[in-house]
């Protein structure tokens, strides 16, 4: 368990920092959600440490060269194109 409890007043800094409205009701309730997250990382700190990485293994295909589009059929449905490019919107 945390040692130390989340009191109201904690929760509502956390609250005006990210400019959260609360009413009483949810302080109470937050309070009580924050203890139970500070608890979950007091339980992370006690899983042991891992001696080392286990060898990772490539579960991906191998490349394969393949044909692709000529530059006719990559055009054939844009929407506008010259001189054998795409063409798009203006940037200002």
């Amino acid at each position: 368990m945390s040692d130390t409890p989340v009191d109201a007043e904690e929760v509502r800094h956390v609250a005006e920092l990210a400019r959260v409205n609360l009413d009483e009701d949810e302080v109470e309730e937050f309070a009580g959600q924050f203890a139970d997250i500070l608890d979950y990382f007091d339980a992370l700190d006690e899983v042991p440490e891992v001696e080392a990485e286990p060898d990772l293994v490539n579960v991906m295909r191998a490349d394969e060269v393949r044909d692709g589009l000529d530059q006719d059929e990559a055009l054939q449905n844009a929407p506008e194109s010259e001189d054998g490019f795409f063409k798009g919107p203006r940037v200002s």
